[in-house]
């Protein structure tokens, strides 16, 4: 498969809902997605995108015909995961981070919480903060892999079982902090050979009101 590391865009809202559906209870709808993409202007979505590779013949016949010809079976992209990243002043919230069900456990969702700590820090973010369940165990702990810390806990969080959350923040003035995201970027792209059209990029919406 090949992996693409991007801006989310209008056209990827529908995939993104059928996953936040999925993952969060309540998900947010198509308009919130629509807004953060084309209105706001501290708002940093990101999508990572899937494209396999196409079916091959085991004929080796017919598979060289295909590569004569150039030819092969045509395959849509697909959302594998996503996030959404808000910087506002010296704070970069994570405020939503989701990984396909059918794509879980691939390291995939890891890309894409990496690839928003590096886009804080080249937005020149102080810390990145973002909020956990206190029961989803998995997601803290990668969080905590990654230099997250929890700095205190917010009582009632979520609206929908009143569950308390985990405030976790990752200090990106220390001393070694950028040569961290550094590395741990580096290595991801390596184990995982994804383009990367995110975390330098500039944000779309605000080039198209610009």
């Amino acid at each position: 498969m090949s992996l693409t590391l991007r801006y989310m865009s209008v056209p990827d809202i529908q995939q993104v809902v059928s996953i936040d559906r999925v993952a969060f209870d309540p998900p947010w709808s198509a308009r919130s997605y629509a807004y953060e993409i084309t209105e706001s202007t501290y708002s940093h979505m990101m999508v990572l995108e899937s494209i396999p590779d196409a079916e091959r013949p085991t004929n080796p016949w017919k598979r060289l015909m295909q590569n004569l010809s150039g030819g092969g079976v045509p395959i849509d992209p697909q959302i594998v995961a996503y996030g959404g990243l808000w910087k506002v002043v010296d704070e970069a919230h994570i405020s939503t981070v989701a990984t396909h069900p059918d794509f879980r456990g691939r390291g995939w969702g890891e890309i894409a919480l990496l690839g928003m700590v590096r886009k804080s820090l080249s937005l020149g973010a102080a810390y990145v903060v973002l909020e956990v369940r206190i029961s989803n165990t998995t997601a803290q702990n990668l969080y905590l892999k990654h230099g997250f810390v929890t700095h205190g806990i917010k009582k009632r969080y979520y609206h929908n079982n009143g569950e308390d959350a985990y405030d976790m923040r990752l200090d990106l003035l220390a001393d070694d902090a950028r040569e961290n995201v550094e590395q741990k970027f580096s290595d991801a792209v390596q184990r995982h050979r994804f383009a990367d059209h995110y975390t330098t990029a500039t944000n779309p919406a605000v080039s198209t009101v610009e």
